[in-house]
């Protein structure tokens, strides 16, 4: 029987080494929760934060195809070694046969190093400096908070937030403004103890103006103020060229299975 795990400490061995800071959100009782089976020792786990499943230990279907039955589950699930992807690449063919309203893709994401000392502050200061009029920067307060509740395409800066009050506690976010409209915002998508991971939009008719790259400067710029790491994770190439154009140096590329919904 598939259960959740509230000792995380059974889980973290099988986690160890994995540089992923959801992970250690689930594993530090911060955001995000460890399943598993009724087994001791526990020999395979997976961490669910958001759009997140993280699958570890010895391959496991039954495990992976727990999170594919689940209609609100994670849409992105990240094997650890090849023995998960194998596991994961036959799940979701026998998944699609059975199963009409959905479907799953195998992709490519790319990891950014832990670097928490590479970041330039002078650097990071002029991106800031270089957004002009009209644009404004602000932190994100209980009204742009509110905003990101009713529109869908940056509802990711406080999805993982049950409210303002504890984004106030645990997160950390900065938003454009042109006049009155929301452009563009970089905020945590989640938080562990140590840090934040980065999660950034701009509405449609406001990119490539680099409204993203000052935001994401004075995101970075706080986090360091407070001893925070800001973790970013590159879901495509657009979004790796910008994390180095700030300082991040890449890692490695990583596959993940993606949830797509047949409306």
């Amino acid at each position: 029987m598939i259960h959740i795990i509230k000792d995380t400490k059974q889980a973290a061995p099988l986690f160890e080494g994995w540089q992923e800071t959801m992970i250690w959100s689930c594993l530090q009782n911060v955001m995000g929760t460890i399943y598993g089976k009724d087994e001791e020792p526990l020999r395979s786990a997976k961490a669910v934060l958001g759009d997140f499943c993280f699958f570890a230990g010895e391959a496991d279907r039954e495990l992976i195809r727990h999170e594919m039955e689940q209609k609100d589950g994670a849409d992105l699930l990240v094997p650890q070694n090849a023995e998960w992807e194998k596991a994961m690449e036959e799940e979701a063919r026998l998944a699609e046969t059975t199963d009409q309203t959905q479907t799953w893709h195998r992709r490519i994401r790319y990891a950014l190093k832990k670097e928490p000392d590479v970041f330039s502050k002078e650097k990071l200061e002029q991106a800031v400096k270089g957004l002009k009029p009209p644009y404004q920067i602000k932190a994100l307060d209980e009204q742009a908070f509110l905003y990101t509740k009713t529109n869908g395409w940056c509802r990711d800066w406080t999805s993982q937030f049950l409210d303002y009050a504890q984004f106030k506690k645990l997160g950390l976010g900065y938003v454009i403004y042109d006049g009155e409209q929301l452009a563009a915002g970089a905020s945590s998508y989640t938080r562990y103890r140590d840090g934040i991971e980065i999660q950034i939009d701009t509405k449609e008719e406001y990119r490539n103006k680099g409204l993203a790259y000052a935001c994401a400067a004075k995101l970075i710029l706080e986090c360091q103020s407070r001893g925070w790491y800001a973790s970013w994770d590159a879901h495509n190439r657009i979004s790796l060229a910008l994390a180095e154009k700030l300082g991040y140096h890449f890692d490695c590329e990583y596959p993940v299975f993606e949830r797509r919904k047949i409306k």
